[in-house]
């Protein structure tokens, strides 16, 4: 069975939190923690808020990391990553936050500590742009939204 890749990541916790981590050996996305030291936050209903998290990284070139909601928060809560995914690219060295959105009709009170978000590490690749004046017919063509006549 073929085994997921890994890369070096380096970080940084400002935190007292513990350092991002994988759920299980097959997860994909680590784990994100609210790091509030002047307490907890709330979030309103609609409202959104960047949640610091006290970790500073440095992606290898090539890399970026994703910042995806908690299907958890999302399904229980209406708590979602409102740029989701969120990119970090590799020469950010900044604080990893997230920017989360209460899409539920009831206040929801985030907590030092808890898991926010998840965070997936994936490789990327660059576009080397070539401008043309046409594009190669497909049977496709235009159609967009729902036009592969697939359910």
């Amino acid at each position: 069975m073929p085994t997921s890749k890994q890369v070096p990541l380096k970080l940084i916790n400002r935190s007292d939190n513990p350092l991002p981590a994988y759920a299980t050996p097959l997860s994909a996305g680590l784990d994100l923690r609210a790091y509030l030291p002047e307490g907890s936050v709330t979030l309103k209903p609609l409202e959104r808020k960047m949640i610091p998290t006290g970790l500073f990284m440095e992606l290898p070139e090539g890399y970026e990391a994703q910042v995806r909601p908690r299907s958890g928060l999302a399904i229980k809560h209406g708590i979602t990553v409102i740029n989701s995914p969120g990119t970090i690219d590799a020469d950010y060295r900044g604080e990893v936050c997230v920017l989360l959105v209460n899409l539920s009709d009831t206040p929801f009170e985030i907590r030092s500590g808890e898991r926010i978000a998840q965070m997936v590490i994936a490789s990327f690749a660059q576009a080397d742009i070539v401008s043309v004046t046409s594009l190669t017919e497909t049977e496709r063509g235009t159609g967009g939204f729902g036009h592969t006549g697939k359910n």
